[in-house]
């Protein structure tokens, strides 16, 4: 489905991608994660040439982004992409937001993208919101409206670049259901996040980034339970611990899965209380 080849791009004299090789079969959920700055944004945006590279190669159902006569308006229509930032046009209602794309570059009739985008509001659960403006939702609903309107593209995978990090902790569970049951639908996705106990559950391989380089590729049990690289252990080790203490502040209970990680983490490397 997608393969990245030795890739690698610079910013001046600041090498932000560095040899990356990766490949995502169809049908499969990856999880790119690494701590800020390790290049994770800059990837996941070349895929759909948002970002361009120096070196490499990235190929979308064996094209490459990069060959002459590459049609990248196409290309972007199917490959969905989520941001951090919900960005949706604020004088548009969500409906609305949904329609746009459809109609100019799928060249939908209005009745036709209208009723699409209404299935698709339904599917995210905000059928009764399809009226409003972004600002009179909320920031979840909003991420929820975005997730929508890539889906409405019908693409063939999607992007999601930290799509929970601007969201308040009650709200990163309405988009992190809504990408679970994507992900339980056979939907192909590559997911920029460090929300590792959502990793653990939907995820079938993990890549680990840092400095630009991806150190791990690894089923998702062996990455958690037995990472190759000190670095990735030091990572994992500390958040998963933050996850579990920022559950507890908000006055939530951790998730099972935080308070296993968390226990696992303390048992196998001896990390303190």
């Amino acid at each position: 489905m997608i393969e990245i080849r030795n890739v690698s791009k610079s910013y001046g004299d600041f090498r932000v991608l560095d040899g990356c090789t990766a490949s995502i079969a169809a049908g499969s959920v990856v999880v790119l994660c690494g701590p800020s700055g390790s290049g994770k944004s800059t990837l996941i945006r070349c895929i759909n040439s948002l970002e361009t590279i120096d070196d490499g190669d990235i190929l979308v159902d064996g094209k490459s982004i990069r060959a002459p006569g590459t049609d990248l308006s196409a290309l972007r229509a199917r490959i969905g992409m989520v941001f951090q930032t919900f960005e949706l046009f604020p004088h548009r209602t969500a409906l609305e937001n949904i329609n746009l794309a459809q109609i100019y570059v799928r060249k939908r009739t209005p009745a036709a993208a209208t009723e699409r985008s209404m299935a698709l509001l339904e599917r995210v659960g905000l059928a009764d919101h399809a009226h409003k403006f972004p600002a009179a939702l909320s920031g979840g609903q909003q991420q929820r409206v975005a997730i929508a309107r890539a889906l409405a593209m019908d693409p063939v995978a999607m992007l999601f670049d930290e799509p929970t990090s601007a969201l308040d902790p009650e709200m990163i569970c309405e988009v992190l259901d809504v990408m679970g049951s994507l992900a339980e639908q056979g939907m192909t996705m590559l997911i920029v996040t460090h929300e590792m106990a959502f990793a653990m559950r939907v995820a079938d391989r993990v890549l680990f980034m840092d400095k630009g380089r991806i150190l791990e590729d690894r089923d998702t049990a062996s990455f958690f339970t037995e990472p190759h690289t000190e670095r990735a252990r030091d990572f994992l080790s500390k958040i998963l611990l933050h996850n579990t203490g920022a559950s507890r502040q908000s006055g939530q209970a951790p998730s099972v899965d935080v308070v296993m990680s968390e226990s696992l983490w303390r048992r196998r490397f001896r990390v303190d209380a």
